[in-house]
């Protein structure tokens, strides 16, 4: 776990939930933060430095990030937490307007790991979690786009790992499931922002190799079920082991 003054998190969403809680919970922990918000949001008040930018702009993405590394430094952390949720009936969708979901929920994180990437690469460490769902697995109703873009965000992840993580092991990259969908879904037993938010600020702050790869639900590292078999064959060449819990390493 590190947590040193030099870190440098950049968040893609801070203009409120879960965004702007998870920036503020990194900033009492020592990091220097940065936001992507609305134009009319942005500025320099209070301990988040809020860019305006439209994340599924690159030229505009890399626009905010020059303007991020010349004022904080190079980002350390890339937190993907952009995200839209067009409430749309399959046949009321448009190409255009499918594709302007896809472009923000996918596309946006592309373009942030493109922007934050070459410097990673060059100090050999870095850390990008992409805040996702189980949208893929059950996509929900008249959320055709949101659940298209969200399941692709989840092998985009997958994709980072295969290519860079034999190469660059300093680069860590998870899945993140923070199960903030009270405020905005209306399900009864979503998790409050700012309880999520120390859970994905302690993961940003955790670089350990062994992370690489995994998929975190909530405060602890989640599994798809494994036969018998597999469990099995997993304890005999001794590697088994206990989840990683968040709650475990603050």
């Amino acid at each position: 776990m590190r947590a040193e003054a030099q870190a440098v998190a950049v968040l893609t969403d801070v203009g409120g939930g879960l965004g702007e809680a998870l920036a503020i919970a990194l900033a009492r922990r020592g990091v220097l933060v940065a936001g992507i918000v609305s134009r009319e949001e942005a500025g320099d008040g209070g301990p988040v430095l809020r860019i305006a930018a439209e994340v599924s702009d690159p030229t505009d993405v890399a626009r905010a990030f020059d303007d991020i590394r010349t004022r904080l430094g190079a980002p350390t952390i890339l937190v993907n937490t952009a995200e839209v949720y067009p409430h749309r009936d399959i046949l009321d969708e448009t190409p255009a307007s499918f594709m302007a979901t896809v472009a923000t929920n996918l596309g946006g994180a592309f373009n942030c790991c493109h922007a934050v990437l070459p410097a990673m690469i060059k100090a050999g460490r870095g850390r990008i979690i992409n805040v996702v769902t189980f949208a893929d697995i059950a996509p929900a109703a008249l959320a055709s786009g949101y659940s298209v873009s969200k399941g692709a965000l989840r092998i985009l992840t997958r994709s980072l790992v295969a290519d860079l993580g034999d190469r660059f092991p300093g680069i860590v990259i998870n899945d993140w499931i923070p199960g903030t969908h009270a405020p905005r879904r209306n399900i009864p037993d979503g998790v409050e922002p700012r309880v999520a938010a120390e859970w994905g600020a302690t993961l940003a702050l955790m670089d350990a190799p062994m992370l690489n790869g995994l998929v975190f639900l909530r405060d602890s590292e989640y599994r798809q079920h494994l036969s018998f078999r597999r469990r099995l064959k997993d304890h005999v060449l001794g590697k088994s082991r206990a989840p990683v819990r968040l709650d475990d390493v603050r």
